[in-house]
């Protein structure tokens, strides 16, 4: 917690982070009219971003925009001048809190700290634990900016902007995004989606993780302030006047009959989780202009599109020893490139080589075409066969009568781990059974992928970010016997 009656702007005596009663926030107005935040000690709307062609709009404080023209004359690609000693400020936002793309805006042409942004509705214990590892040196929210700490923040480089995870499952870490990464990153998916300067982007996604943060520097680029909105509803999507959005699979499935909105845009990401075939087909026929996309955090988000790598990076599959993998054949996925990450806040940093090791599996075809097969970390080891969960769901995604589906392991005193399916029944009233499941699964997927155990629920629990909160499943499903709401079915073996 912060010491209280500490003026704005002065350095606060920390005892522990937390979620401070905030002074006003100390507003400047510079000679243009643009208001800021004083406790940089700059002053005036944000300076130029070297190489990126077009106007940056951002949300100031007072709710006015400003605008400044950015110069074009260096080539792309080339390394930005970057603050290297820059200060660290956390930022606690909401999906739709403006004053994030200004800020943005001045983390990657160095004008202003590096930002990370972190959700104001965590819990406070979540809230501790995040600031208390990364140890910004300022901390803003709605009631403004507290300043915590009189040092610059040390080991972040030329980091612009730190995405860290909320520490549900472990010690928080951060991953290091330079403005160059981020930049590289937004180009390369703007030129393949055919993005415009003055098309304007929609975002519906988190700003605290790297797809909101990516829609936000697409639209940085584009020169045209984005639509933030809390929710990626039909009506939404049809205000918003957006030729562009991002979407996870879950809010895409979620739009149902409202899914032709999307029609008059002209690019449609889909990533964050894996999408069921059937639901991408669903949207194409629907006239959606569907565009898949395959990256992490570490990669300053999608990298691969539709299966093919965007402009500079380049993929590989290794086996576990990280050696190539045959042609065809599966393995882990390893990615090289402008897009990386610059290391992990208080860790390691990427290889020299400047491969990334991924967390995930899959192959490339003849073409260079790569099929993401799952996590490396969720494959189900039962009676010494493995199975990656991931194909099992998307067989079991394309069953008429499962709205949406998680497969995880549960362990097993005979198998070690059975591979157990939780679904979401179109119908509520007629699931489907254990055995029609398990027969649709055997005809596209060896016998021992068959699930062994089906759960019923009324929705598959999710992150913040829109993936599978896979986590919590196995916690429920260790504890279904106290949970109501949920049907279950056993055979009596795993392989029958």
């Amino acid at each position: 917690m912060l010491a209280a009656g500490a003026p704005p702007g002065a350095v606060t005596m920390i005892t522990s982070y937390g979620r401070p009663a905030r002074p006003k926030l100390n507003v400047f107005e510079s000679p243009e009219g643009a208001a800021g935040g004083a406790v940089s000690g700059r002053s005036g709307p944000p300076t130029a971003i070297s190489g990126v062609p077009g106007t940056i709009s951002g949300q100031s404080v007072s709710g006015r925009f400003h605008s400044a023209n950015l110069a074009t004359s260096r080539p792309q690609g080339s390394n930005l001048t970057i603050v290297v000693e820059r200060s660290l400020r956390a930022v606690l936002v909401d999906r739709a809190t403006p004053r994030i793309t200004e800020l943005l805006a001045s983390a990657l042409d160095g004008s202003g700290p590096a930002i990370l942004p972190i959700d104001a509705s965590l819990p406070d214990a979540q809230l501790d634990a995040l600031l208390g590892t990364f140890a910004p040196d300022q901390i803003e929210d709605a009631g403004g900016i507290t300043t915590v700490r009189s040092a610059r923040n040390a080991g972040i480089g030329d980091t612009a902007v730190i995405v860290g995870t909320s520490g549900s499952t472990g010690q928080p870490k951060g991953v290091l995004l330079s403005a160059d990464a981020l930049l590289s990153s937004a180009r390369a998916s703007m030129a393949r989606v055919g993005a415009q300067r003055g098309e304007r982007w929609l975002c519906c996604l988190p700003v605290t993780h790297i797809a909101g943060i990516q829609v936000l520097v697409r639209a940085l680029l584009s020169g045209v302030e984005p639509v933030l909105a809390n929710r990626a509803d039909a009506a939404v999507i049809a205000a918003s006047g957006a030729a562009h959005i991002s979407l996870v699979p879950t809010q895409l499935q979620r739009l149902g009959v409202g899914m032709p909105a999307l029609n008059a845009f002209k690019s449609v990401l889909l990533g964050g989780a894996a999408a069921a075939g059937s639901l991408v087909e669903q949207a194409r026929a629907a006239g959606v202009p569907v565009v898949t996309t395959y990256g992490m955090s570490e990669t300053c988000g999608g990298c691969v599109y539709d299966g093919v790598p965007l402009e500079g990076v380049r993929v590989a599959i290794r086996d576990e020893a990280g050696a190539p993998a045959g042609p065809g054949a599966s393995g882990r996925i390893w990615i090289s490139g402008p897009v990386l990450f610059g290391g992990y806040f208080g860790g390691a940093g990427v290889p020299a080589d400047g491969w990334f090791r991924t967390g995930d599996l899959g192959r490339l075809d003849e073409s260079g075409r790569l099929s993401i097969r799952g996590r490396a970390d969720d494959v189900i080891n039962t009676g010494g066969h493995k199975v990656v969960p991931g194909e099992v769901a998307a067989a079991l995604q394309d069953y008429p009568g499962v709205r949406d589906v998680a497969v995880v392991g549960q362990k097993d005193p005979e198998w070690g781990e059975r591979v157990v399916a939780v679904i979401v029944a179109a119908d509520p009233a007629d699931p489907p059974t254990l055995k029609m499941l398990r027969m649709h699964v055997k005809q596209r997927l060896p016998r021992y992928a068959a699930p062994s155990r089906v759960v019923v629920v009324d929705a598959v629990p999710l992150l913040p970010g829109g993936k599978q909160d896979l986590a919590r499943l196995r916690q429920d499903l260790t504890e279904l016997g106290n949970t109501t709401g949920r049907e279950q079915t056993e055979p009596s073996s795993v392989t029958n």
